[in-house]
């Protein structure tokens, strides 16, 4: 009450944002989660607009069957080394790199935590079982694993350029629980990409040739 009637104006059209906001919010996740409906059918696109990437809400934790699988996600690169000769790296297993940056941490960075695996998500929800695009977001899919992946590469010292890429996918089986009857092939599946052509739009920054690495970097 002691603030002036502006203020009091002020924070009354303050206070009716935020509440209608938050009144949208709440109603968009219901209609991300809620089975399909006619409002979901007629505005699937706005709802999707809202929601990705941050809001996603799905159900894989509980039904109707939990995540049962590792999956590790490894790129190899293709070199020109500064002689101008080429070289090929083994895989490196950028799951792995993701795994131990966040190992311990009381604050584990988002990013480590999903962009790698959302990424492979989205490009394996855009692609069917022969690697063709389903649709528009395949290739777009591809582009964005292609950039992860030069983005972890572009912190590594590999003695040259990178020229072309290639990531695969081992996806292994969780093992069954020693009281469960279960049985489980636990041998890794491997999903084989096929070499990709990096260009600048796939490097950090759109450069045409990869910044130098920083101080310390491994091979």
């Amino acid at each position: 009450m002691a603030l002036s009637p502006v203020w009091r104006a002020v924070a009354g059209i303050a206070l009716t944002l935020i509440a209608c906001t938050a009144l949208v919010h709440v109603a968009m996740i219901f209609l991300h989660v809620a089975p399909s409906n006619t409002v979901t059918k007629r505005h699937g696109e706005t709802i999707n607009a809202w929601i990705y990437p941050e809001f996603e809400q799905n159900w894989k934790l509980f039904a109707p069957n939990p995540l049962q699988q590792n999956v590790s996600v490894q790129v190899k690169a293709e070199v020109r080394t500064l002689d101008g000769g080429r070289e090929t790296t083994d895989w490196i297993n950028l799951t792995a790199q993701d795994a131990e940056a966040i190992r311990g941490s009381l604050l584990p960075s988002h990013t480590r935590q999903n962009e790698l695996r959302r990424g492979w998500d989205f490009y394996v929800n855009a692609h069917d079982d022969k690697g063709r695009p389903t649709g528009l977001r395949g290739r777009l899919s591809e582009s964005y694993v292609r950039r992860i992946a030069m983005l972890r590469l572009d912190a590594r010292d590999l003695g040259g350029s990178v020229e072309r890429i290639r990531l695969r996918a081992l996806t292994t089986l969780v093992k069954a629980p020693p009281w469960s009857e279960e049985k489980t092939d636990t041998r890794p599946v491997e999903r084989l990409l096929p070499w990709w052509t990096v260009t600048a739009a796939d490097r950090p920054d759109g450069a045409d040739e990869p910044r130098p690495a920083p101080a310390g970097a491994s091979r």
